[in-house]
């Protein structure tokens, strides 16, 4: 579980509502039942209506990806495949039969056997990149249904004090009680506003950072494996392959590599 999505939504709801309290207010006076039913009712009515039930369907395991993604390590994909790259070139191709196993990841998996196969490398590289495509496309398309909602939910939210607004004026006979309306009538542009900016868009900006890293990943597998196959020399594959790690990641790699010296 990556506990920092957690807290960095406890911090953001948590400090407009602490803010709102430091001001005079009370969490109860945020609490409407038909702003709520107005602005997410109606944006996951909006959202269903302009999603495919099979995209609908992936949404608990986009929301569970957040909460449970590790960040990829690239320091030991560079590693692996330089050790590969040692038992090819001293056993040939035909000795990453071993290597394909079950716990091994699905892409790096399919890769080698195509290698295994024989699969010229022109073809390796097309089918590799094919899958990567759809694989981006594909996580692109599933992620947007909270794009979508981060829009939609604003406008929910307008339409809520809108109806809300309506009620008052037809009510201006007991001036007593307009305050307490028009407040809550402006219940449901907060709900609107805040799940969009807080929630909806966020996952969705963190879900389109996964599937960008998931895409460098694979990018990196593909390129070492078609230098695994064309026999590249393990200290030249490595540094191509370090091309793919930012500086920190590269001076971790340096200094395992320097200590296994």
């Amino acid at each position: 579980m990556n506990i920092f999505p957690i807290i960095f939504i406890i911090v953001s709801f948590g400090s407009l509502i602490i803010a709102f309290i430091l001001e005079g207010g009370s969490p109860g006076m945020l609490v409407a039942q038909t702003a709520a039913i107005i602005v997410f009712g109606g944006t996951i009515g909006s959202v269903g209506l302009g999603s495919s039930p099979k995209k609908l369907k992936t949404i608990p395991a986009m929301l569970k990806l957040v909460f449970t993604a590790k960040e990829k390590d690239f320091v030991e994909i560079v590693n692996y495949f330089k050790q590969l790259s040692f038992k090819t070139r001293k056993n040939g191709l035909l000795s990453l039969e071993s290597e394909i196993t079950d716990s091994l990841d699905p892409f790096i998996k399919k890769g080698l056997q195509l290698v295994v196969d024989g699969v010229d490398p022109q073809m390796v590289k097309t089918i590799l990149e094919f899958e990567l495509e759809s694989t981006y496309e594909r996580h692109k398309e599933n992620a947007g249904i909270f794009e979508a909602a981060g829009g939609l939910a604003p406008t929910m939210g307008v339409i809520g004090t809108v109806m809300g607004l309506v009620q008052v004026l037809s009510n201006l006979a007991d001036p007593a009680v307009l305050g307490e309306k028009i407040a809550v009538a402006f219940i449901a542009t907060l709900y609107g506003v805040g799940s969009a900016n807080l929630f909806f868009l966020p996952i969705y900006a963190r879900l389109k950072d996964l599937n960008n890293e998931e895409i460098k990943e694979k990018q990196l597998v593909i390129e070492a494996i078609l230098l695994t196959q064309e026999g590249a020399n393990p200290t030249i594959l490595a540094e191509k392959l370090k091309g793919f790690l930012d500086k920190k990641q590269i001076k971790r790699f340096d200094q395992m590599n320097n200590e296994g010296a």
